[in-house]
């Protein structure tokens, strides 16, 4: 048999082993047994079931499972399973434990950490909650596991002080131990062996300005995993970096808090960590930055500033006012227009994955973006047209009269504060650069936080004819271009997963809602898969799952029923919900 025709049987074969193109006896001939002729043994039904599994083994290419998986073609997505009690904030993080087929839920509704037996995917069902009463209060932000060990990030009831992670026996679900970690412990993640527990501690102020306004610290945590006992922490601070917030900021990190100093100002969001364990990436998302941490010294050996996206270029447009229905006014209607902009995006990431190309290590962001304007005191997320009262720079702007008008880019959220240096404004007062927040795209980067790939314009492209939402709705409503002058979509969560020979990337839509997926097998050149969003509209009342926070992969090989599953927390409609990946060859 030819290599390509074996790739085709092995293909039918994991599909369907019973297939007529999976010929057994010419995958015999591959098998080290002296007869053909096995009728004539006792037991030998079992012996040829046996035979066929080692064939498989043998004839599709070795033992492991990266080299006996079958490449698919493609795929599409769908629901098979959920839960959830309809609360905001009810799901959020989950994380899989494949030993106990138990799904960890981060149920922000209640602060707690609901327990889900998972052995049925399809009908998932409740086991347990655990609550942070054994903290003095707070609540849970993030869940990860490895190999039965469930690590959770405890917020404490006071934000900005010092927050905790637990470790928890994915069986028994007793508290194994604690210890202590930097404040608003944000999100964690296992490195992949099992050895280092790596978190973000975020460290957002209460309040700027006022008599009680305090901005911890922002810190990344590196828990040594001991399982026997009491894991030991060591933390990657950023305090190396202070005095350096005018040479950050000329190279592009925001520095931009009122009165907070490098490391008060720096906030860790969201971690992943390389594929050989030594090393994690970590978004600073109000920052526009990625710092990069050595594990073993638990020391920032870089903070990589990110750029900007520039919209004006074709393919990076994007759709930037709820009312753009009608021309140069400022009483427009709504309409699906995208389109190329003077406008700089900053990526501002909230999740980042990684995986392996070619040998080489690249990551993926969901460039969601962020204002500062959730605590009393400050704020920088302001509009086009109230921060260039004055007008737009003409010499910058072409059409700079109309351009500034509402149903043009008047009504677009941007920064009045870039980096901490300058407004963006000339002497007379007229503006000469417009920073908006996010990419509304998913982003690949080299090790060095280059890039290699952006997605442009292609979400708000896929999502203008999406049947079961209005363009760039919310997930509170579905009033179409309600987000256009915001974030858009707001791409929030982003996990990989790999099938076969190919790697693909899950990007979760905050706002409009559902799953984007790409094959980013060739990181420059990524292949759109596949877009479920099941979420609807009777009459005012929106239906199904809406507002995806985190997007958990779960290969065929630990998944409870064979089959690739994508389990997705979704915040807004308090659901969890368990998607198939249904395989074609």
């Amino acid at each position: 048999m030819t290599e390509a025709g074996m790739a085709a049987s092995c293909a039918a074969a994991v599909t369907n082993p019973s297939s007529a193109s999976f010929k057994l006896g010419i995958l015999l001939q591959r098998v080290p047994v002296k007869t053909k002729n096995l009728s004539s043994f006792p037991g030998h039904t079992s012996l040829m079931a046996a035979l066929l599994a080692s064939a498989l083994v043998m004839g599709c290419g070795g033992g492991s499972s990266a080299e006996t998986e079958a490449t698919p073609a493609t795929f599409t997505l769908s629901k098979i399973g959920g839960f959830g009690s309809a609360l905001l904030g009810a799901s959020e993080i989950t994380a899989f434990d494949s030993q106990s087929k138990r799904l960890f839920v981060v149920n922000g509704a209640n602060g707690s950490l609901d327990v889900v037996d998972l052995s049925d995917p399809a009908a998932p069902k409740a086991i347990q909650t655990i609550t942070t009463t054994a903290f003095g209060g707070g609540v849970f932000n993030s869940v990860a596991v490895f190999e039965g060990l469930v690590a959770v990030a405890v917020e404490a009831a006071t934000k900005t002080s010092a927050g905790k992670v637990a470790f928890y026996d994915g069986q028994t679900l007793a508290l194994l131990n604690t210890v202590t970690v930097g404040s608003q412990p944000d999100m964690l993640t296992f490195s992949p062996d099992g050895k280092f527990v790596v978190t973000a501690n975020e460290g957002e102020p209460n309040s700027y300005g006022a008599a009680d306004s305090i901005d911890p610290e922002g810190s990344v945590s590196v828990i040594t995993v001991n399982r026997g006992g009491t894991s030991t922490v060591a933390t990657a601070d950023f305090k190396a970096f202070i005095g350096q917030e005018a040479t950050l900021r000329s190279q592009g990190v925001r520095i931009f808090g009122p009165g907070a100093n490098a490391a008060q100002d720096l906030e860790p969001e969201y971690v992943t960590v390389t594929e050989d364990s030594k090393t994690a990436y970590v978004t600073l998302q109000e920052n526009n930055a990625v710092a990069i941490v050595d594990l073993a010294t638990a020391k920032v050996t870089a903070i990589k500033p990110l750029g900007f996206k520039d919209h004006s270029l074709a393919g990076m447009g994007m759709d930037a006012s709820d009312e753009d229905g009608g021309t140069n006014t400022n009483s427009g209607t709504p309409l699906v227009k995208i389109t190329t902009v003077p406008v700089k995006g900053m990526y501002q990431p909230d999740a980042i994955a990684t995986y392996t190309a070619g040998g080489q290590t690249y990551f993926i962001t969901a460039n969601e973006g962020e204002a500062r304007a959730d605590w009393p005191g400050y704020s920088d997320e302001t509009r086009v047209r109230a921060h260039c009262s004055a007008g737009l720079d003409p010499s910058v702007f072409p059409d700079a009269a109309n351009l500034i008008l509402d149903s043009n880019l008047g009504r677009l959220r941007i920064t009045a504060n870039p980096n901490g240096t300058t407004t963006g404004k000339n002497a007379a007062g007229q503006c000469t650069e417009l920073w908006s927040f996010g990419a509304r795209s998913f982003t690949i980067w080299n090790k060095d936080m280059v890039r290699v790939f952006d997605s442009g314009d292609q979400i708000e492209q896929r999502t203008s004819a999406l049947a079961t939402a209005k363009f760039n709705s919310s997930h509170d409503n579905d009033t179409l271009d309600g987000r256009s002058a915001a974030k858009g979509p707001e791409p929030e969560g982003v996990t990989v997963g790999k099938i076969g020979n190919k790697t693909f990337a899950f990007v979760g839509l905050e706002r409009i809602g559902g799953v984007m997926v790409y094959d980013v097998t060739t990181p420059a050149a990524p292949v759109f898969v596949t877009y479920y969003n099941n979420r609807g509209a009777t009459g005012t009342t929106l239906t199904g799952d809406r507002g995806p926070e985190g997007v958990l992969f779960i290969a065929a090989t630990k998944s409870p029923n064979g089959k690739p599953l994508l389990v997705v927390g979704n915040e807004t409609s308090g659901t969890t919900a368990v998607l198939q990946l249904n395989l074609s060859y």
